[in-house]
């Protein structure tokens, strides 16, 4: 008979208080990118010193403690995910704990600009989809936007991963006055080239330069010229994250919209973030988190991550306070995107 007294009971699926499972984390690797998005980040950045970053190792384990809970798809993000030195290792680990049925699959956001070499070792490494962020295909804007020259460098990316096999999205924040006019053109590219295409309304994430409120363009007003231009229709399609999708005619492809300001999409949340120094935030739209890094270095990092993951989903609100009221955004969070992960 087994000794039962030294049996370890298998750890707690997350579901939080309203009865959401959490299958879905977004794990940052990175507050670094070679790109400055005028919407996501200053100029004049300051980055985290190395000593309060997750090393690899202990963002594996992190992940590992995930899939025990229950944790089926794994999202790499950052910053810009690829930059950070080594970020292979991880991704091939992870790699193999999609091929032992650990996980579902593993994927990444990138802004693209390291895809050109790297994207063949994403796909060796069990890598099938990756999101790629574009918001413009004029080279004058996307350096406007970026404040870099790199609009080649990106598509060049995104020729590489299809080539590799590799599954592209592209997502593209609506921004007023700089690319809402080029929304159909994008939409058209992305139907020549075969891509899906999510739209996202700018969030009032972090201090930039420009009041957010100038660039706000909510996607409901696009929606009506987009649905007649591309014959859109209602879309069932579902990938575990906030978009609404829309096929595009009879090619197949899909529109995604992410409206937080116009269209409250919590109800379904089953995922949570976790920035590189180890933060969970259980909600993107929050200040509110729980420190898993203490957790992860302390002398019981097991009990001490059960913990702190049963606190994080008791603490786990039933939505964002996004809204426009009056010309204004509200529930402004003070982090920036690159700091939570994309």
């Amino acid at each position: 008979m087994p000794d039962t007294s030294k049996q370890i009971s298998a750890p707690n699926k997350l579901t939080d208080t309203f009865g959401r499972k959490i299958s879905y984390v977004r794990l940052s690797v990175t507050d670094r990118c070679d790109l400055r998005c005028t919407y996501c980040m200053a100029e004049e950045m300051t980055f985290l010193p190395k000593a309060d970053v997750l090393t690899l190792e202990e963002l594996h384990l992190l992940s590992e403690a995930f899939m025990d809970r229950g944790v089926r798809r794994i999202r790499l993000t950052g910053g810009e995910p690829l930059v950070r030195k080594g970020i292979m290792w991880l991704i091939e680990r992870l790699g193999e704990d999609v091929a032992h049925g650990r996980l579902d699959e593993v994927t990444l956001t990138t802004n693209g600009t390291q895809l050109p070499h790297m994207a063949h070792d994403l796909y060796r490494a069990g890598v099938r989809r990756v999101n790629v962020s574009l918001d413009t295909l004029d080279p004058v804007l996307f350096r406007s936007i970026t404040r870099r020259d790199r609009l080649d460098q990106v598509l060049e990316g995104i020729r590489a991963a299809k080539e590799a096999g590799l599954e592209v999205k592209i997502n593209t924040v609506a921004l007023k006055g700089l690319n809402d006019l080029e929304i159909p053109t994008l939409v058209s590219w992305c139907i020549d080239e075969k891509l899906d295409l999510t739209l996202i309304e700018t969030m009032p994430l972090g201090e930039v330069e420009e009041h957010r409120e100038d660039r706000y363009l909510p996607l409901t007003a696009l929606l009506p010229s987009l649905t007649e231009k591309f014959r859109l229709t209602p879309s069932a399609h579902k990938t575990g994250g906030p978009a609404r999708y829309y096929r595009m005619g009879e090619t197949g492809n899909r529109l995604g919209l992410i409206t937080p300001l116009t269209g409250n999409f919590c109800d379904g949340c089953n995922r949570v973030r976790v920035t590189c120094t180890g933060r969970i935030y259980m909600c993107l739209g929050q200040d509110n988190h729980v420190d898993l890094r203490t957790a992860l270095r302390s002398n019981d990092p097991d009990s001490a991550l059960d913990t702190a993951l049963g606190t994080a989903m008791i603490e786990k609100p039933k939505g964002h306070d996004f809204e426009m009221a009056d010309g204004q955004m509200r529930g402004t969070v003070g982090r920036h995107m690159s700091q939570t992960g994309g």
